[in-house]
């Protein structure tokens, strides 16, 4: 009833703009940015129809861009904390610096910057982690997985652990380039995100 009041208020108030709602902010990299898809196809703006199904007034701003890394996602978020005030931020960067095989800490310390930058700025976060290819070595992919647990539990944020779960070991949801996943996986990676969204905005996964 709450969510149907506020849909309404928003749809009959006098002068009250769109972007009044509450604001998603997706900081990703190309698995968030539609890479190889039409834009409309990916995970992101499937969010969008999720969001309105359950009733939910939120705007989803998707500023990611393929190829980013945490450094980039440094770069970009004040302003974006700045001009867009979201209530979340979904956090789905690191996969770039893994793939670079950039240090261990330094990512660690990355992403934990950026949780703290969203939650200084009094949003909740939302944490998307990944995992590496086999051939980077077990010590340095457990080692990568184990990052965004440990920033996960530092600054007790939810955490997806795995974005390409029930999909990376598909090779039909998969596009040629062996890395990105296809439109038909796009629902997955939408279900594997919001299993922990959901909760963070009061609905059931």
């Amino acid at each position: 009833m709450l969510r149907l009041l506020l849909i309404a208020v928003l749809l009959v108030t006098p002068g009250l703009r769109a972007d009044a709602a509450p604001a998603i902010l997706v900081l990703g990299d190309s698995l968030s940015a539609s890479y190889g898809l039409a834009r409309e196809r990916g995970w992101v703006s499937l969010l969008k129809e999720r969001l309105a199904a359950e009733g939910l007034p939120h705007r989803v701003i998707n500023a990611s861009v393929s190829g980013d890394t945490t450094a980039g996602g440094l770069t970009r978020l004040p302003d974006l904390l700045r001009r867009e005030s979201p209530e979340v931020v979904v956090i789905q960067l690191g996969a770039n610096d893994g793939l670079r095989g950039q240090d261990l800490a330094l990512i660690r310390d990355r992403l934990n910057e950026l949780v703290e930058r969203a939650q200084a700025a009094g949003s909740r976060v939302l944490l998307v982690g990944n995992r590496l290819p086999p051939n980077y070595g077990a010590a340095y992919t457990e080692g990568f997985q184990d990052v965004f647990e440990a920033v996960a539990e530092a600054r007790q944020v939810p955490l997806v652990p795995f974005l390409l779960e029930g999909v990376a070991e598909r090779w039909e949801l998969i596009q040629p380039d062996g890395l990105h996943p296809k439109a038909a996986a796009q629902p997955q990676l939408l279900d594997n995100v919001w299993s922990e969204l959901g909760p963070l905005l009061g609905v059931s996964a």
